[in-house]
């Protein structure tokens, strides 16, 4: 009698010891504002062709529309590129044409990337 009772008493407990809570599909969403600083980087670009001198870091271009060769930063590892986008490893010889595109960044020009045109 004993076991017949302890069994009923198991059968009645399982399904609550088994039971999954009951899940709500509410979502709380808030909404913030967003406030974003900074400066805004004009990218240009101008073509011509690549002076004999060039410093260090410095990339050294004789505009198409300018008399004066323009000097350009080569912050790190610029990214020199032919005219279907792969990867250049060799130098800029003097007089190869290139198009450069670069961002004004307080007093100088900072390359983004020069693409050989030749």
């Amino acid at each position: 009698m004993k076991k017949v009772i302890v069994t009923f008493a198991c059968l009645l407990l399982a399904p609550l010891a088994f039971a999954q809570p009951s899940s709500t599909n509410k979502k709380q969403t808030t909404t913030e504002p967003v406030t974003v600083t900074g400066t805004i980087i004009k990218m240009t670009a101008e073509d011509g062709a690549a002076a004999s001198y060039q410093p260090l870091k410095t990339l050294v271009i004789r505009e198409d529309n300018a008399k004066n060769p323009a000097r350009y930063v080569l912050d790190g590892r610029g990214h020199v590129l032919n005219k279907t986008g792969q990867v250049v490893q060799t130098t800029i010889k003097p007089g190869a044409r290139v198009r450069v595109y670069y961002a004004h960044t307080s007093d100088f020009r900072a390359i983004d990337h020069v693409v050989l045109l030749d």
